[in-house]
């Protein structure tokens, strides 16, 4: 993908997470890697009035080039992108669900198999410190260690993925899966009955089914299988 193509990619990942309500206004921030660094959102300007020039060139030694300042959270994307090699771009977006139980600081239980989703059977909550500082992208990188997703605390959400297309479609996989848990909490409090969670052999068995979720055959590494059932193809 050209800079350009790829700057416009951001612009309608952005556009696009507005729309589907996982965020809104100016809140939330997006990027993707380069080969000398990675491209991310200005800091306060309207997605809808984005153009491509004003995405910000940064290096992985976070100097930005041009007459645009980078997202205040490009620290954040900064640390992904130096510590995870696998991540081609990120979405940050203050989803309702996710930021309304990061306030409750707590991690969210495999109360469904999709947890694993984000790599392991719990989401994770970084702990609290304040937005743009190294501290909160201190705490993101650990409670991202064998995740692509995590709540910030008292925030919002942050995921990760090999694209644009994918890192957006975590973050709404991990604000259905806290709407879902908000729901099931409620519907415990109403009816007296606790919210189930899976034991740590069935998230055993979920996380290796998962290693090859949403791959089709040409998608799999020489040797490897889908970790589950398949019909068998006519000849």
């Amino acid at each position: 993908m050209s800079d350009t193509d790829l700057r416009n990619a951001i612009i309608a990942t952005c556009r696009a997470m507005n729309a589907s309500g996982l965020n809104t206004g100016t809140s939330g921030n997006v990027s993707a890697r380069t080969d000398t660094g990675f491209l991310v959102t200005p800091s306060g300007i309207p997605y809808d009035d984005l153009s491509p020039d004003q995405i910000v060139a940064m290096d992985l030694d976070g100097a930005y080039e041009g007459d645009w300042l980078p997202s205040s959270e490009w620290r954040m994307h900064l640390d992904i992108y130096r510590a995870r090699p696998e991540a081609g771009a990120i979405v940050h977006v203050h989803s309702s669900h996710a930021a309304s139980l990061s306030c409750l600081r707590l991690d969210i239980p495999p109360f469904h198999y999709m947890i694993a989703v984000a790599g392991g059977a719990t989401l994770r909550c970084a702990d609290y410190a304040t937005f743009g500082t190294a501290e909160l992208s201190h705490n993101m990188i650990k409670a991202l260690e064998e995740r692509s997703a995590c709540l910030l605390a008292n925030h919002g959400q942050i995921a990760f993925g090999a694209t644009l297309s994918k890192a957006l479609w975590l973050a709404g996989e991990v604000e259905e899966l806290c709407h879902q848990y908000f729901l099931a909490t409620q519907m415990a409090a109403a009816t007296d009955k606790p919210v189930v969670i899976l034991d740590d052999a069935e998230m055993t068995r979920v996380m290796k089914k998962f290693r090859t979720y949403g791959k089709q055959p040409k998608d799999l590494a020489p040797g490897e299988h889908a970790a589950f059932e398949t019909p068998v193809k006519k000849a």
